[in-house]
């Protein structure tokens, strides 16, 4: 296995990985942005729109607990291109949908291409990257999904107004296929772990090749903090339009992607300089105060400020706790770390639009759904002080 003895962040191997990681992501959020649209006009409810949009998490969920097990007796490489090829075929198989359950069909399949394919991606990264830098290198390594979550919506969208589903479908087959040569070209096999793709002597049960148990803390109050994000990237197109704030909305996930591209590697060398708990502790608390703001005072400031809040949260935390699960298990378990911790935040991002809906009131509209998403992100602080000091 090569050792990066100078520690250098920007390889080439980094560069390939990082566009693996913004090229499949941008698939993910240009589709996710528009495809509840393309999903009504043909037909569909609300209910079903959202099953459509959903459907696609479920299937990465149940790809990432296969991942895994697949992971530690495959060679990574080999598992990446496998399920990123599904993905890029995917992309095509939408352009002979004509009715809503093809549809949801396809968007599982595609799913499941992505589940797998994004848990290799980020456990082939976590080998490329220098360790004594990981939480620095992490923190620029995550930037892909960063720009991805800016840029995806905005490109979907566009690509929708003007050239219609047919060109969001198109858009995400070249983006996946960017991803796929990415992939082909990083020499893995000289970063892997040569006992990687084998057996261990010991014998795991049935629990331990889909979770890594140490892991369960930080990917548990990691997911509570999800469901605060989710809150917002789920309703504040509805929110916006409920208290007269569609115009400073429109401009949220702007201000949080930026935040999140000048955040991220600060909190990464914060991170290795400090330690992790003074990341994750201002993290929660600052996301809880921001969706308590947008909830109590709605208004284009605390909009801007919640954005902020939500940058320094989940999506400063989401890089922060991935790096934590990484360092803090042995190479041979690493994809299992990996794939429990995405499981969890993939799980919440998945069902938690569903749950927060409840709490919608006809006569209060949706900030009691913020209210309940600040409480909930609140509820991750002990157990993230109780895993972090073990």
């Amino acid at each position: 296995m090569n050792v990066n003895h100078d520690e250098k962040i920007f390889t080439k191997a980094f560069f390939l990985i990082f566009l693996a990681l913004l090229f499949t992501a941008l698939v993910m959020y240009a589709l996710m942005s528009t495809v509840t649209e393309y999903a009504t006009s043909m037909g569909s409810t609300a209910m079903i729109a959202g099953l459509v949009s959903g459907v696609y998490i479920f299937g990465g969920l149940i790809s990432r607990i296969y991942s895994g097990n697949a992971l530690e007796k495959n060679s990574w490489k080999r598992i990446a291109l496998i399920f990123m090829t599904i993905h890029f075929i995917s992309c095509f198989l939408y352009f002979f949908v004509d009715n809503v359950y093809l549809l949801i069909l396809v968007r599982f399949i595609h799913g499941i291409g992505f589940g797998a394919s994004a848990n290799a991606i980020v456990t082939i990264a976590s080998v490329i990257l220098p360790q004594k830098r990981f939480g620095e290198a992490f923190g620029y390594f995550m930037l892909g999904t960063t720009i991805a979550v800016g840029l995806g919506p905005f490109i979907g969208g566009f690509l929708y107004d003007n050239a219609g589903s047919s060109g969001c479908f198109l858009a995400a087959a070249v983006f996946s296929g960017i991803a796929l040569t990415s992939l082909f070209f990083i020499d893995v096999d000289s970063y892997q772990p040569k006992n990687a793709n084998v057996l261990e002597k010991e014998s795991y049960g049935i629990l331990e090749k889909i979770f890594e148990f140490k892991a369960i803390p930080v990917s548990l109050f990691t997911a509570l903090t999800a469901l605060g994000y989710v809150s917002v990237l789920s309703f504040y197109r509805l929110y916006a339009v409920d208290v007269g704030l569609v115009e400073a909305f429109s401009w949220f996930f702007i201000v949080y992607s930026i935040c999140l591209v000048i955040s991220r590697p600060l909190a990464g060398r914060i991170q290795d300089n400090y330690g992790d708990m003074i990341i994750c502790v201002t993290g929660i608390v600052a996301q809880s105060i921001g969706l308590f703001l947008i909830a109590m005072i709605p208004s284009d400031i605390t909009v801007f400020i919640c954005a902020i809040c939500l940058a320094l949260g989940f999506g400063t935390l989401n890089s922060a706790c991935t790096a934590i699960v990484t360092r803090n298990s042995s190479k041979n378990r690493r994809s299992y770390s990996l794939s429990t911790f995405f499981i969890f935040c993939d799980a919440t991002m998945g069902f938690g639009p569903a749950l927060l809906g409840f709490f919608v009131s006809s006569s209060a509209g949706y900030a009691p759904l913020y209210f309940v998403a600040s409480f909930i992100t609140i509820l991750a602080l002990p157990i993230c002080i109780y895993a972090l000091k073990n």
